[in-house]
């Protein structure tokens, strides 16, 4: 068997995740960075392989197009998986996100893939239900679709009726045809549309997730769409709610009060009786639609809670090292359970380096770095070297970015 394989968040890379053990449906693990100067979220979104749709709604109270520098946001990275078989591509409507589960390979944990997504615009959402990848198309010629000149038409803005392959081709440089043979999962020559309602019915990728997407899905590849705007599983002990908007209530610019679908999802995954404490809780994040899994204490985890037990490993608990002029970490990944954050540190331990647990100020994260180095060039070793050992992607940061970090609690 292959070494256990641990995913976080990195730049421009999409999420490629082990599925769970029976009875639990939770996968990743949230990200917090720090807004670049002339960052937008849209520029974040991409960076870390997330729709628009999904960076807003975790960050409601962060201006889109003019976040404040030094400021921290949430990259959303931990998902509730949709009830759905795990087989081939699933794609959920309302969380404008698709999952890809390909076949096991002997000797290998089994994993899912996951890519943010844009779907059709008000009136123009793909059919719900099962159906196929039936063609490859690389290098595909758009031909516009009727309706598509009439609209143009109607605005004054004339169309081309075809556009050959290149950098103002509309569907970028792949393509997959489904069973519904006018629709398709394809590239786009506008990627800061990712997370949005602007497509004729197709489902958008970003250039570069389609280009991985292409060459891993085969043809015949089961594809099933549905419409689940809550999902609600299992991780740790743990039951988690997510809650998107749904497109219901898109399409009608009204506000949700029905929460048939996040009881629904609930009583899917739970037999037990919930107290009036966590359906208040659940209410609460049904209303919210922040589209990231969110905890719901029961009373049995209220009751049975106890302090987490020391870590056993004595590089976990390694002061932060003074500010340094110069030198190098490699961030592991930055984690709100312990329990997480104590697994991937047995991960990282095999390697004998160095381990620090550090978090910024008021902050439930705590961050787990390796380090530090002398240099950018021999932290970069030590990263491919952590890659190559447990699977895991580091981030190679300076020591200045964490000098005004404290040692985790």
């Amino acid at each position: 068997m292959c070494a256990a394989m641990y995913w976080l968040l990195t730049p421009a890379q999409g999420a490629t995740l082990p599925l769970p053990p029976p009875g639990e449906q939770v996968v990743g693990e949230n990200l917090h960075v720090v807004v670049e100067p002339n960052d937008t979220l849209l520029d974040i979104a991409r960076r870390y392989d997330v729709g628009l749709n999904e960076i807003t709604a975790a960050n409601p109270d962060v201006d889109p197009w003019l976040p404040k520098p030094g400021d921290w946001v949430v990259v959303p990275g931990r998902f509730i998986l949709p009830d759905a078989p795990r087989k081939g591509i699933v794609v959920n409507l309302p969380e404008m996100r698709l999952y890809y589960y390909p076949p096991p390979q002997p000797g290998h944990q089994a994993v899912v893939i996951t890519h943010p997504l844009s779907i059709g615009a008000e009136g123009k959402t793909l059919p719900l239900g099962a159906t196929s990848i039936i063609e490859k198309i690389k290098d595909p010629t758009w031909y516009a679709p009727k309706s598509i000149i009439e609209e143009h038409e109607a605005d004054g803005r004339p169309a081309p009726k075809v556009v050959p392959p290149g950098p103002d081709n509309p569907l970028g440089q792949f393509a997959m045809r489904l069973g519904w043979s006018s629709y398709l999962i394809h590239g786009t020559n506008h990627p800061f549309s990712i997370g949005m309602r602007v497509s004729h019915g197709c489902l958008r990728m970003y250039p570069e997730d389609i280009a991985t997407l292409f060459q891993k899905v085969a043809v015949g590849t089961p594809v099933r769409v549905i419409d689940k705007a809550y999902k609600a599983g299992w991780r740790d002990g743990k039951l988690y709610l997510e809650a998107h908007l749904p497109l219901t209530d898109v399409d009608n610019d009204a506000p949700s009060s029905d929460l048939t679908g996040a009881v629904s999802s609930i009583l899917a995954v739970t037999k037990k009786p919930l107290d009036d404490q966590a359906w208040r809780r659940i209410k609460e994040i049904a209303g919210q639609h922040r589209g990231i899994p969110m905890a719901i204490p029961t009373a049995s985890q209220r009751t049975a809670q106890a302090p987490a037990a020391a870590p056993t490993h004595t590089s976990d608990a390694a002061p932060l090292p003074p500010p340094q002029d110069k030198g190098w970490f490699v961030q592991v990944g930055a984690f709100i359970q312990e329990t997480t954050t104590r697994r991937v540190t047995s991960q990282v331990a095999v390697l004998h380096m160095h381990m620090t647990r550090s978090a910024p100020k008021d902050s439930p994260l705590c961050r787990l770095l390796v380090g530090p180095f002398e240099s950018r060039e021999t932290a970069a070793t030590r990263r491919q070297q952590l890659k190559t050992a447990t699977g895991i992607e580091g981030i190679v940061y300076p020591v200045d970015r964490y000098s005004d970090y404290q040692p985790c609690d």
